[in-house]
């Protein structure tokens, strides 16, 4: 393992964990976790049939929701092979190449999600210049965005398994501190210093996500200007309800987002429980929960959903 990377024959392999120290109840923990992957899974595609069958919904605000599912979808979809293999089969061993994969795909989503709840945008064009709204956010202009966010996302995320790639990796056994594989935990294995890697991370992180988050909150005083100019007290309640679903799907992506990024850092003396469970917070429920905010306070997608639940019961 030199200093050009790490050739085939002498990939490190990893250990992947589940409940440290919580072995024997192991088995009916990782229920919630399930529970976590259908309702993401059943959820998102829901949304995503929805958004297709009704016409009334291809407008940029569903468009946009849609990225956001697929965007879920593929957060669950690549924890989900290496926890059920963790957890009900107990195959915990993982080549380097596979955890750099998983790593990759895991922070990929991620990232990307904070770009799609650029979402405000959406939100501030149709509330501050309602007229431009059709000329303004076109499909052409919402496919263009959504390529600059998965670019930019992949642009930044590649160089991870770069950095990673260089790393001697020294252990007897790299035991990781999840069901699967993140940069954080790979890079505490490495037998090197990791400076680079670490302060890269960092960097990214205020970038990408301080970035989006200055947007949001830009565009939220804007909306919120605007809003106060309203005469009717009815009308301001209505126009910000539009607003909820984005609101309330900002504070459950950048809450654990940012506790789980403290924890880290600053949390070496907690009980290793307590990093697991920012870490499930932070990967399992936000594509959970995004479904079912959208679901209940978007009257058109409630109303398909119905429509379409009792049509199989019938």
């Amino acid at each position: 393992m030199g200093a050009f990377g790490i050739n085939a024959s002498d990939a490190p392999t990893f250990i992947l964990t589940g409940f440290p120290g919580m072995e024997s109840m192991e088995y009916w923990l990782s229920f919630p976790l399930f529970l976590f992957y259908a309702v993401s899974i059943v959820g998102n595609t829901l949304i995503l049939l929805i958004v297709k069958a009704e016409q009334s919904l291809h407008q940029p605000m569903y468009y946009f929701l849609s990225l956001l599912s697929i965007n879920d979808l593929g957060v669950s979809f690549s924890t989900l092979p290496t926890v059920l293999a963790a957890l009900y089969f107990h195959a915990r061993v993982i080549s380097f190449n596979a955890c750099l994969a998983q790593m990759f795909f895991i922070h990929l989503f991620s990232w990307t999600e904070s770009g799609i709840l650029l979402e405000s945008f959406d939100r501030y064009v149709a509330i501050c210049n309602p007229l431009r709204y059709a000329t303004v956010l076109t499909n052409a202009c919402i496919v263009a965005m959504g390529l600059c966010i998965v670019l930019r996302s992949f642009a930044l995320i590649l160089v991870f398994p770069l950095l990673l790639h260089r790393l001697p990796f020294c252990h007897p056994q790299n035991i990781l501190s999840h069901a699967y594989c993140l940069h954080v935990d790979m890079i505490k294995l490495a037998c090197t210093d990791v400076s680079l890697n670490s302060h890269y991370g960092l960097s990214i992180v205020l970038f990408t996500f301080g970035l989006d988050s200055a947007l949001i909150f830009i565009s939220y005083v804007l909306i919120l200007r605007s809003v106060i100019a309203i005469a009717s007290r009815e009308e301001r309640i209505k126009t910000l309800n539009t607003c909820v679903s984005h609101i309330l799907a900002v504070l459950i992506f950048y809450v654990p987002m940012v506790s789980v990024s403290i924890v880290h850092r600053f949390g070496a003396g907690l009980p290793h429980a307590v990093h697991i469970l920012m870490s499930i917070l932070y990967l399992f429920v936000p594509p959970m929960l995004n479904p079912i905010i959208y679901s209940i306070k978007t009257k058109e997608i409630r109303r398909r959903l119905f429509k379409m639940l009792f049509r199989l019961k019938s």
